[in-house]
């Protein structure tokens, strides 16, 4: 009686001359069912599409079209970045191509096993949501590893003798090159031997003939600028030309730090399977500090400044396609390892690509550690709409004077970046001594001071 009354669901509205077969699976609370259906027509795969609308999974095979997904509400369109082509295998929920967008790159995966039966749009094209993007043959047979591998060894032998000959053309062409080159200075006239012979002899052997073509590789090579750095560039530009941006510097001693750190690294290591690091102390002691001073994580909007009673911090992470900024939601009730295994997790999304936008949504103020590039000293520039940005630096061993006493201690400067709008001196100073002190003394923090 179940599957008569979905058979009548699946075919009502539809065609019913034969033509093609689909097959599905439908998941019901109860034990999976496996339906099979001869259809009368799949125009334009109506009802395999209907089938699919009414709590139906992943084809087992036939033609199925595969659409760009929902974009978030910031995102209007992407580019077509293509990894698969037309007749490339593919496996179930491997990526044939990606929608690169402001925020972020979005994989578009096959729904089974099978081939590419039509790519609907090309490399670059800008597509929107919803926009059908490619068409798989759906056979059930994953492609094998073993039947790929002959494929690229065939042509490597056939490659090497073209290979071959290439030095001896190469020599054949570069023969000639001097005999031709040799008529240049007499056309070029007395004046161009007068000049050399002017010059230091020592300096023109060493140099060579300056009016002489330079030898090397002078290769410009123009790259479009992808959708992501397009709008970083926008989003900083954006950002100077609406904050009055000032920047304050403040330094820490970073030896308790240290070694707390180096105390509890093991222990820490063995329980929550990833590592103590200086990021968190400093998310936690930037969130306790932006409590401390709320003007710092509120922003401007229209005419009213937004104060906000949580702690989102994006952290800003550079990937090969450009600085994104992962948000930590509600850092100021987090503890160590739970910052720890966040930062852990969207690190692990960052390096596959499969951050979202909903990952990088949101944020009240940014951090932005430099340091681990190297860099001593920066103004960092605000992640707008944020009011501020907290700049890490690279920890180095200085003289500082210590109880009148100069010492070598490792330290770092720290600078915030703040839109001065809305944050005057007095809170921007408050807040980078409040980041010192839970920095300087981890204790602190837990103390709740």
């Amino acid at each position: 009686m179940l599957r008569t009354r979905l058979i009548r669901a699946i075919f009502k509205g539809s065609s019913r001359n034969v033509t093609h077969i689909v097959c599905f699976k439908w998941i019901h609370s109860s034990p999976n069912i496996s339906i099979h259906l001869r259809s009368r027509t799949v125009r334009d795969l109506q009802i395999f599409q209907h089938a699919r609308s009414i709590r139906t999974t992943k084809c087992i095979y036939g033609i199925e079209e595969v659409k760009a997904p929902n974009f978030p509400d910031s995102v209007s369109s992407g580019d077509v970045k293509l990894i698969k082509k037309e007749g490339d295998a593919v496996a179930m929920d491997e990526v044939v191509l990606e929608i690169e967008t402001d925020k972020t790159a979005l994989p578009v995966m096959s729904p089974g096993h099978g081939t590419i039966a039509k790519m609907l749009v090309k490399e670059g094209e800008s597509v929107k949501s919803q926009q059908p993007l490619f068409q798989v043959n759906v056979t059930g047979v994953a492609p094998t590893k073993a039947a790929a591998a002959p494929a690229p060894a065939a042509p490597a032998p056939a490659a090497a003798p073209a290979a071959a000959p290439a030095p001896a053309a190469a020599t054949a062409s570069a023969a000639p090159k001097p005999a031709v080159a040799t008529p240049k200075p007499t056309a070029a006239g007395p004046a161009v031997v007068k000049k050399a012979a002017a010059g230091p002899t020592l300096a023109a052997q060493k140099l060579g003939d300056p009016t002489k073509v330079i030898s090397g590789s002078r290769t410009e090579l123009p790259v479009p600028m992808n959708r992501m750095r397009k709008r970083i560039a926008e989003r900083l530009k954006e950002a100077q030309n609406t904050c009055a941006m000032l920047t304050t510097f403040n330094e820490c001693d970073m030896s308790k730090l240290m070694a707390f750190r180096k105390a509890n690294l093991e222990t820490f290591t063995k329980k929550y399977g990833t590592k103590l690091s200086f990021m968190s102390p400093f998310l936690k002691a930037a969130a306790n500090a932006l409590m401390d001073q709320p003007v710092i994580n509120g922003v401007i909007i229209g005419d009213d400044i937004i104060y906000r009673d949580y702690v989102d911090i994006s952290v800003a992470v550079a990937t090969p396609k450009g600085l994104v900024t992962p948000v930590l939601r509600n850092v100021e009730s987090m503890d160590y390892p739970r910052i720890e295994l966040s930062i852990a997790a969207l690190a692990e999304k960052a390096r596959n690509g499969k951050l979202t936008p909903a990952d990088m949504q949101g944020g009240t103020f940014t951090i932005s550690n430099g340091g681990v590039f190297g860099s001593l000293l920066s103004m960092p520039i605000i992640n707008m709409p944020q009011s501020a940005i907290l700049g890490m630096h690279a920890i180095v061993q200085r003289p500082v004077a210590i109880k009148g006493k100069v010492e070598i201690r490792p330290m770092m400067y720290l600078a915030l970046s703040y839109d001065h709008r809305l944050v005057d001196g007095r809170e921007a100073v408050f807040f980078l001594r409040k980041v010192r002190s839970g920095v300087e003394d981890p204790t602190s923090i837990l103390a709740g001071i």
